[in-house]
């Protein structure tokens, strides 16, 4: 397996050493994280969805939990087998517990398990105030909000306004 040295990019960035913890991480990934098998896609600019199979797995058996910027899915099958006789067992019933690193602001915004796929929905919801917003130079300015206005600037000359 390759390791990788971030030190370089530390010299030139502030505030990434989360992101480079998380690559680091992600190249120590353990083999028994890939079960059971998921998808992750993007489904809009700031909307996601995890899909995970889950077959065999009852609502009340499937736990999701978000703690701050983290998901926890955890599955643990009820005790029903002692009533089976199998000859062959095919179908995975072994507990699971996947974790996922979710991005600053985004939530879990709905969950739901149809035909042995769980679908949990996620999305981005930056507050107003950390939106990017438009600073003047020389003036004063509230830090709340955005103002995508355009801004004006004056022409002495000819006293009059002009919009930029």
């Amino acid at each position: 397996m390759r390791t990788y040295d971030f030190a370089p990019l530390y010299r030139s960035t502030v505030g990434f050493d989360r992101l480079f913890s998380m690559l680091d991480q992600a190249a120590r990934v353990e083999p028994s994280t890939q079960w059971p098998p998921y998808d992750i896609e993007k489904v809009a600019d700031d909307a996601y969805r995890i899909t995970m199979a889950v077959a065999g797995f009852s609502q009340d058996e499937i736990e999701l939990t978000q703690h701050d910027t983290t998901l926890l899915v955890t599955g643990q099958k009820k005790d029903k087998d002692g009533e089976r006789a199998y000859l062959h067992r095919g179908i995975a019933a072994r507990a699971f517990r996947q974790t996922f690193s979710l991005a600053d602001h985004v939530k879990v915004t709905g969950a739901s398990l149809e035909n042995g796929l769980l679908a949990v929905d996620l999305k981005r919801e930056v507050p107003e105030a950390l939106k990017p917003r438009r600073i003047t130079i020389g003036g004063k300015q509230a830090a709340l909000g955005q103002d995508n206005a355009p801004a004006q600037v004056e022409d002495h000359a000819t006293d009059r306004v002009k919009a930029a």
